[in-house]
């Protein structure tokens, strides 16, 4: 059995709470990184652990670096996540379970028709 992808919507996430990261994006989102770094070992509700986690940047957040556990991509333009993410699902979920974490009805549409299964953001919060 293939380890399951958990692909995070980071600025969905981050935004999904009002605790002022519009003020420091890149801040609020590396602390997001840093507060799933336990992710890969623990899983979340639902998919049992191990799993592998990717967070799609963007934006002014563009530039926060992959941890020893949290692989991160940045989206090549600002407002282009939801394509990365959909990129993601296309190129890494064939052959494995995919979860993406996101509120955004859209990319949910666009995810599901692919195969993926969607978590909301209080999953990973």
């Amino acid at each position: 059995m293939t380890t399951p992808l958990l692909i995070i919507d980071a600025a969905n996430v981050v935004g999904s709470v009002p605790d002022g990261w519009w003020r420091d994006r890149f801040g609020a989102t590396e602390r997001l990184r840093d507060k799933l770094a336990s992710l890969p070992s623990v899983g979340v509700p639902g998919v049992e652990p191990p799993v592998d986690v990717v967070m799609v940047v963007e934006g002014k957040a563009r530039d926060v670096a992959s941890s020893d556990t949290i692989r991160v991509v940045s989206a090549p333009r600002s407002g282009d996540g939801d394509d990365a993410i959909v990129e993601l699902v296309r190129t890494e979920c064939a052959d494995r379970t995919c979860y993406v974490v996101t509120a955004d009805r859209g990319l949910k549409a666009r995810v599901t028709s692919l195969g993926a299964s969607v978590l909301g953001p209080s999953t990973v919060r």
